[in-house]
């Protein structure tokens, strides 16, 4: 079981790199290219928009949004495209995965916003 998994998790890092090079491709449609930006920003983000301490649903995002974004962008993307950026993909393997922390920022600042959001309704309570 563990080997299952194993292997799906290298399957879906493939795939995420995929995207990765799709997105930088000319024959991709712009609004494929939007939706693969935010789902690559995400999977290669240090921060999770959900964090991975909280029991269950931290882990809820890799699981699950991952996976499913990577699938509804891989099957918009035309099949030549993704026949091209698997090559650049399996290279890039060799050298690590990019971090995004432009992506990692934004989620900073929205778990910012929900804290002082949360905040100012406990003080405006009591």
């Amino acid at each position: 079981m563990i080997e299952k998994i194993k292997t799906w998790a290298k399957q879906l890092k493939r795939k995420v790199f995929v995207l990765y090079f799709a997105y930088k491709d000319d024959r991709t449609p712009w609004f494929v290219k939007a939706f693969a930006i935010c789902v690559v920003a995400y999977a290669f983000s240090p921060i999770d928009l959900i964090p991975d301490f909280i029991p269950i649903v931290g882990y809820l995002d890799d699981v699950i949004l991952i996976p499913l974004g990577v699938a509804l962008a891989l099957k918009m993307i035309p099949d030549t495209v993704i026949r091209d950026c698997t090559v650049k993909a399996e290279n890039r393997l060799q050298n690590g995965k990019p971090k995004n922390w432009l992506a990692g920022s934004i989620i900073i600042v929205v778990w910012i916003a929900v804290f002082f959001w949360i905040s100012s309704v406990i003080y405006r309570h009591f």
